[in-house]
């Protein structure tokens, strides 16, 4: 099949410009002016922006074991539908994937179920190094470590485990880094003084600055030690942004960073109004933190902007405190937030499509994916800046069924999403017969 998007105003590797694209069995043909091509499907996108599709190196899609939350089926549509053609996947499932055979699953799962792209992390544990050291860096995105524990409790804390992954793993280590004994010894703090009525008020107290910069800096500490190939999830404190540099072109990094949309987007003046909605693990930190994040983002200190999409029910999220678990719904709505912070001036197109697209690509070395080049794979996103949309509850495609943005109008909406040349979203409507495909990576 073929396809022809007349007249959009592309945004790609740094600039923007109008043009035809011609998109023949998933792969970009032609890039150009006027082309006059014949197409099964021709789309007029006068006014419109074009961008390459968003490759999210961070979700939690709770399959397997955890599917009252979420599902690969359920969270790939809301993912196209958010404009995200390709995401990675977490390794804390139930039972977590600690196996080849258990990653393996996975994949067989999605190229049943999912419409977008995908990839999934093999996870590290203090006792699988030598499943770990089989992963193949050809077709898995990295190893994922936990330096703190989170949801799924698949904490990393054996020294000389650590120092063997870092040292001999063939490929990308993603860590989630928050010190262990920090937390807990702040938690212990708050519950000597409330009891069991410690508030989310305290979740960046308990989640703390501190607890975040022992971890990150002890992770790139080791990584510079063993040469290791470091990607630091999700930043959250603007001490931490010193860990990292932007003297270097992105595909010579050795160690990089992520940062979220929640902590780009909330600070802890909304735990007052959204709760534990907006519990995450790392906390959500003050504005400062915010700012110094969106400035790292910005001056290319942080590398990639992602999710860390994170589904849990809403009668999960009304526990109290203590009990509520982190996490939240975010990929149907990244792509919108991003744009609204460039309505506000924080960011340019130019640099949204860089953190969302071309970078993912570039620092997991993804093979033919994230740009809007000929010969690439069709994954694209058409969007309208002046069309606003309000998040309802009705239009939510999360199993979960809830947002953090419920009640918020985005000024711009998502109207078309390509995966592999496929049409899988066009004006709120999802294709779910499309199937994505495995990534594959130049390594």
């Amino acid at each position: 099949m073929s396809t022809l998007i007349k007249d959009a105003i592309i945004v790609n590797e740094g600039r923007q410009f109008e043009a035809d694209v011609f998109i023949q069995n998933g792969i970009i043909h032609r890039i150009g002016p006027n082309l006059n091509l014949p197409a099964d499907t021709v789309i007029h996108a006068k006014g419109k922006y074009l961008f390459p599709g968003v490759i999210d190196d961070q979700v939690h899609f709770r399959e397997p074991g955890l599917t009252h939350k979420a599902e690969i089926r359920t969270e790939s549509i809301a993912a196209v539908a958010g404009g995200i053609t390709t995401f990675m996947e977490m390794p804390n499932t139930s039972p977590p994937t600690l196996t080849q055979e258990l990653l393996q699953q996975k994949y067989n799962r999605a190229a049943e179920v999912s419409v977008a792209n995908y990839s999934f992390f093999m996870g590290a544990s203090n006792d699988n190094l030598e499943e770990v050291l089989k992963t193949n860096p050809q077709n898995v995105c990295g190893i994922k470590i936990f330096m703190g524990s989170s949801t799924g409790n698949m904490l990393v804390d054996n020294e000389s485990v650590l120092e063997s992954i870092f040292r001999n793993s063939p490929m990308l280590i993603a860590t989630h880094c928050e010190d262990e004994m920090t937390v807990k010894n702040n938690l212990e703090h708050y519950k000597s003084l409330y009891g069991e009525n410690v508030s989310i008020e305290h979740h960046p107290f308990i989640r703390s600055e501190e607890a975040c910069y022992l971890s990150s800096s002890k992770a790139v500490a080791l990584a510079r030690k063993t040469n290791a190939r470091l990607h630091i999830l999700h930043i959250s404190t603007a001490k931490e942004i010193a860990l990292f540099s932007n003297d270097l072109p992105l595909e010579k990094k050795k160690i990089t960073a992520e940062a979220c949309i929640h902590h780009l987007w909330f600070t802890d003046k909304d735990y007052i109004s959204k709760g534990n909605l907006i519990k995450w693990n790392p906390a959500v930190k003050k504005e400062s933190d915010r700012e110094a994040i969106r400035k790292a983002v910005n001056e290319n200190l942080i590398d990639i902007v992602a999710t860390d999409h994170a589904p849990h029910t809403l009668e999960e999220k009304a526990l109290p405190y203590l009990q509520a678990p982190s996490g939240g719904p975010l990929v149907q709505h990244s792509l919108n937030t991003m744009l609204e912070m460039y309505h506000q001036g924080v960011f340019s197109l130019e640099k949204i499509v860089e953190k969302l697209s071309h970078h993912p690509a570039i620092c997991f070395q993804i093979e033919k994916r994230g740009f809007i080049r000929e010969g690439y794979f069709a994954d694209l996103v058409l969007v309208d800046l002046n069309q606003p949309q309000t998040v309802r509850r009705e239009n939510l495609l999360y199993k979960c069924g809830w947002s953090p943005f419920e009640g918020y109008t985005f000024k711009s909406s998502i109207t078309d999403t390509w995966v592999n040349g496929n049409h899988v979203f066009h004006h709120g409507e999802v294709n779910e017969f499309v199937r994505g495909m495995r990534l594959t990576f130049e390594r």
